[in-house]
C-alpha cells in the first residue's frame, strides 16, 4: 500500500488558508463598498456573481493546469514537499528536475500547481463567507416581527449557500485526491465534473437572489420547452464527462482528422477497455497497457456525442430566442456552441493547442453556467395557463403574468 503519510503533509495548511483569506479579502471589500446602501438580496447577489466568476476562472486555470502536466508539480498535498510554496521547496525541486527534467516536477510546474491550490482556498473562502453572510441574514429575520419582515430578503434561502459550502469541501478533497492518487482518470474527470456542479449551484443562487431583490417570478413556459432544457442539460453533463475522459486520457490526439478518424468513419475501437473507469492512467485494471484503439474508442464517443449535444443547443437557442426574457440566454448557448465546435476542431486538426484546448473546457463550463441560468429563469407552465395563452395568441392577445415573491 502507498505511504499516504508523505502525500498528505497538513503542516502547510495554515499558511495555505491566510494564502486563501488574503485573496477573497480584495473581492469582498469591493463587493461590500459598492453596495453599501443596498439590500441584503443585492449584496448577496453581488457577491456570488463575483464568486461565480472567480469561480469559472479558476475551473479555467484548473484545464491549464492540466493540460500544461502541471497537475503532480507539487506531489504531496495541501503543500509543496511540506512547504507553503515552492520557494521552500527548492532543493526538493531541483533534485526532481535533474533527475527528469520534462518529468511532471519543475519549478515551473510546481509554481502553476500551487498558484492553482492558492486560488481555489480563495474561492472556498468567498464561499464560506456567503454561506455565513445568508445564515446572519435569515437569523436576522427571524428575530423581527412579522409586520417588518416584509423585506427583499425575506424569502433568501440558506440551503443553496449551505450545500455549495459543502460541495466546496468535496471539490478540495476530489483536489487532494488528483494529486496523491497520481491523476487517477475517474478521480480527475471526478473533479472536473465538482467544478462544473460548483459552477451550477452558484448560478443558481445568483438567479434566485436577482429575482428576489427584483420581486419577480420565473417565466412560465410550455411543458415541452421546460422539457427540452432538462434533456439538453443532462445531454451536455453526459458530453462534459466524455470530454474529461478523453483530456485525462490523453486521448484528443487518438483521430488527427474529421470527419474521419484514421482514414474511417469507424476506426478499430475497443469499448470495453476505453470505458474500465477504475484503473490507473494508460493502463487497464490488470495493469496491462492501454490499446491506442481504447483511445480511439474514447475519442470517438466524445465526438459522436457532440454531434447530438450541438444539434440539441441549436434547437434549443431557435426556441428560447422566441421569450424575450430567455432571449439573452438563446443568444449566449448559440455563440458558445460554435465555440465549442471551432475549438473542438482546432484541438483535433492543430494538434491539441493550449489555447484551444483551455478554451473548450471553459466553453462546456459556459454553457453549463447559461443552462443553468436557463432553468433557473423559467418555471413549467401550469396547463390551465398554457390554454389560456393559446387562447389570447390565437386572438392576437397576450397576457402577462402577475409580479409575485420569488423563492431563493
Amino acid at each position: 500500500m502507498t505511504d499516504t503519510s508523505s502525500l498528505y503533509d497538513l503542516a502547510p495548511i495554515a499558511w495555505l488558508m491566510a494564502a486563501g483569506v488574503l485573496i477573497a479579502l480584495g473581492p469582498l471589500i469591493w463587493v461590500w463598498r459598492r453596495n453599501a446602501g443596498h439590500g441584503p438580496a443585492r449584496r448577496l447577489h453581488a457577491l456570488t456573481v463575483l464568486t461565480l466568476f472567480l469561480t469559472f476562472d479558476l475551473t479555467l486555470f484548473g484545464a491549464f493546469t492540466r493540460l500544461t502536466d502541471s497537475g503532480l508539480g507539487c506531489p504531496d498535498w495541501p503543500g509543496c514537499y511540506g512547504n507553503a510554496s515552492p520557494v521552500g521547496a527548492r532543493h526538493e525541486i531541483a533534485m526532481a528536475q535533474s533527475a527528469q527534467p520534462t518529468g511532471p516536477v519543475t519549478h515551473s510546474k510546481a509554481w502553476v500547481e500551487m498558484v492553482h491550490r492558492y486560488l481555489a482556498t480563495g474561492v472556498g473562502v468567498l464561499i464560506l463567507t456567503l454561506a455565513g453572510a445568508t445564515w446572519i441574514v435569515r437569523r436576522r429575520q427571524s428575530r423581527k416581527p412579522a409586520a417588518l419582515a416584509e423585506g427583499d430578503h425575506a424569502t433568501l434561502s440558506a440551503w443553496w449557500p449551505a450545500a455549495t459550502l459543502v460541495w466546496v469541501c468535496l471539490q478540495g478533497a476530489f483536489g487532494a485526491m488528483t494529486v496523491t492518487w497520481k491523476l487517477f482518470p475517474a478521480i480527475v474527470t471526478m473533479h472536473l465534473l465538482g467544478a462544473i456542479v460548483l459552477l451550477a449551484l452558484l448560478c443558481i443562487q445568483a438567479v434566485r437572489y436577482r429575482q428576489v431583490a427584483a420581486d419577480r417570478l420565473p417565466t412560465p413556459v410550455s411543458p415541452a420547452l421546460r422539457n427540452g432544457l432538462i434533456a439538453t442539460t443532462v445531454l451536455l453533463v453526459l458530453q462534459i464527462a466524455l470530454g474529461g475522459w478523453v483530456s485525462t486520457n490523453y486521448a484528443v490526439l487518438a483521430c488527427t482528422q474529421f470527419p474521419t478518424c484514421q482514414g474511417s468513419w469507424w476506426p478499430p475501437m475497443n469499448f470495453a477497455q476505453g470505458f474500465e473507469i477504475w484503473r490507473h492512467l494508460g493502463v487497464t485494471g490488470d495493469g496491462q497497457p492501454l490499446d491506442f484503439s481504447a483511445l480511439t474508442a474514447i475519442h470517438y464517443a466524445h465526438r459522436l456525442m457532440a454531434y447530438a449535444v450541438f444539434v440539441a443547443l441549436g434547437v434549443l437557442a431557435w426556441r428560447l430566442r422566441r421569450i424575450d426574457t430567455l432571449r439573452p440566454q438563446a443568444h449566449w448557448l448559440a455563440g458558445l456552441a460554435l465555440l465549442q465546435l471551432a475549438t473542438g476542431l482546432g484541438n483535433v486538426l492543430l494538434g491539441w493547442p493550449l489555447a484551444a484546448a483551455v478554451l473548450h473546457t471553459g466553453g462546456a463550463a459556459a454553457l453549463a453556467v447559461v443552462l443553468t441560468w436557463a432553468l433557473c429563469e423559467s418555471r413549467r407552465e401550469a396547463a390551465a395557463t398554457a390554454t389560456v395563452r393559446a387562447d389570447d395568441n390565437a386572438r392576437g392577445t397576450s397576457t402577462t403574468p402577475t409580479s409575485k415573491k420569488a423563492p431563493a
